[in-house]
């Protein structure tokens, strides 16, 4: 009946605390016992999977103060309290302050079952709403880090929320840096798994023996991927790094696998980036089965703007983190950051902020400059704004200098307005046009 949850049962007189347990166990119930409110506080916190029934009068602490004490732990936790004929007055005001009911001795053994099971139905629909709740948030806390408002970064987002509600196995592929690894954790954070284990394997970390082991076992001291993300996500990255031998394995661990899975697995795919396809490198069964749902996740060089909202972003982390101010971004260099070919994608241009703000710290340096290091003679040359038509990159530009000011200034519009030399009418059409709203700021 109720085997996942416990009932906790605390009163100092050993009969009473084995009768009441011995009733519960043949109603379905699974138990727990504790000579005293001391013992049972040693073991039960917030969260704690079950509720509590426990006598009023107790040596040492007594029900009211163990009362209390536990609505200060988790106020939602169902006590049930166990009170004689003149303790009645006191039980009433026990459930003032939070207990949920109570049982008058000599109570009948079906009123007892009643309240069991009323308290184990409160508690589980409590606990199972505190996990939703939490995995809504971790969720959020994984979307916000999608970072972007272009359609491709819209589209993606798309992507996400509609197959992480999907059963279907996903390939994630796209090139390298792009961030394929957080849009896998995204899609189990945001679907029906979100509260099992994601299992993250490194096809490529591994050779053939130890991949073997590692996800099939037997593994010295680790348990085999595949039984550890049981009805959680196993996360494959770089497959096609995955042997012929061990291609052949996983699709047996997929056509066992009732429908819906019991597991989800998430593949993850470099070869694109290195001018290939996953399908050439998987045998053919088991792409058709791992690629029923696919997301191929966009280079930063497709993602306009977004590059200068990242390299905003990027910079006053690192800056916050060095103790230092944020370097300011030029004309001419917003234009570069745009116009970069970015080969390493998200992952290079982390580096870039990082070393750009360590250039400013020292008073020395440039993007410019930056940006041209991290290529050849072409990718330099690729970098500058000669011949370009500046005027397509000088709303992102805007947009970017006004989102930086309102930040440094924390929202202060008089501020911003002496700064950038912007009459307030001006601002406000700027900002609206822009989608920026100064409470963000605040």
């Amino acid at each position: 009946m109720n085997k996942t949850l416990r009932i906790a049962i605390v009163d100092d007189e050993p009969d009473m605390r084995e009768s009441i347990s011995q009733w519960l166990v043949l109603s379905g119930f699974n138990t727990v016992t504790y000579p005293s409110a001391e013992e049972a506080l040693k073991e039960i916190g917030p969260d704690w999977p079950g509720v509590v029934i426990s006598d009023m009068r107790m040596p040492g602490m007594d029900g009211m103060a163990f009362l209390k004490r536990l609505m200060s732990i988790d106020s939602a936790l169902p006590v049930i309290m166990i009170t004689g004929h003149g303790d009645v007055p006191m039980a009433v005001e026990a459930m003032r302050i939070g207990a949920m009911d109570f049982m008058e001795k000599p109570f009948k053994p079906d009123r007892l079952t009643e309240l069991a099971k009323k308290a184990t139905q409160t508690r589980r629909m409590t606990l199972d709403n505190r996990a939703l709740r939490r995995d809504l948030s971790e969720g959020q806390q994984v979307m916000s880090k999608l970072v972007g408002q272009s359609a491709a970064m819209e589209r993606l987002r798309e992507d996400i929320l509609d197959l992480g509600q999907a059963d279907g196995h996903v390939l994630i592929d796209g090139e390298t840096g792009t961030g394929k690894t957080l849009v896998a954790h995204a899609l189990h954070a945001v679907g029906p798994r979100a509260s099992r284990k994601f299992v993250p394997v490194a096809c490529a970390a591994f050779d053939a023996e130890k991949l073997s082991a590692r996800l099939f076992g037997p593994a010295e001291d680790m348990i085999p991927a595949v039984e550890e993300a049981r009805g959680g996500t196993l996360c494959l990255e770089d497959i096609e790094a995955l042997p012929d031998a061990l291609q052949a394995r996983l699709l047996g661990f997929i056509a066992d696998q009732a429908s819906p899975a019991e597991t989800r697995i998430i593949a993850i795919s470099n070869a694109r980036g290195d001018g290939r396809k996953p399908e050439d490198l998987l045998r053919p069964d088991l792409f058709y089965r791992l690629s029923a749902l696919q997301i191929t996740v966009p280079p930063l060089r497709a993602r306009g703007e977004d590059i200068l909202a990242l390299f905003t972003r990027m910079t006053e982390q690192f800056a916050d983190e060095y103790g230092c101010e944020p370097p300011q971004v030029n004309a001419q260099e917003a234009a570069q950051l745009l116009q970069a070919p970015w080969p390493g994608n998200v992952r290079q241009l982390i580096n870039v902020a990082e070393r750009a703000v360590l250039q400013n710290r020292r008073g020395s340096g440039s993007i410019t400059s930056l940006l041209m290091s991290e290529g050849d003679e072409d990718q330099a040359q690729a970098t500058t704004t000669e011949g370009k038509p500046l005027k397509e990159y000088v709303e992102s530009f805007e947009k970017m200098l006004i989102d930086n000011t309102m930040r440094r200034h924390k929202g202060s519009i008089a501020a911003v307005m002496d700064e950038l030399c912007l009459p307030r009418r001006t601002l406000n059409e700027k900002m609206a046009k822009y989608g920026l709203a100064r409470g963000d700021y605040l």
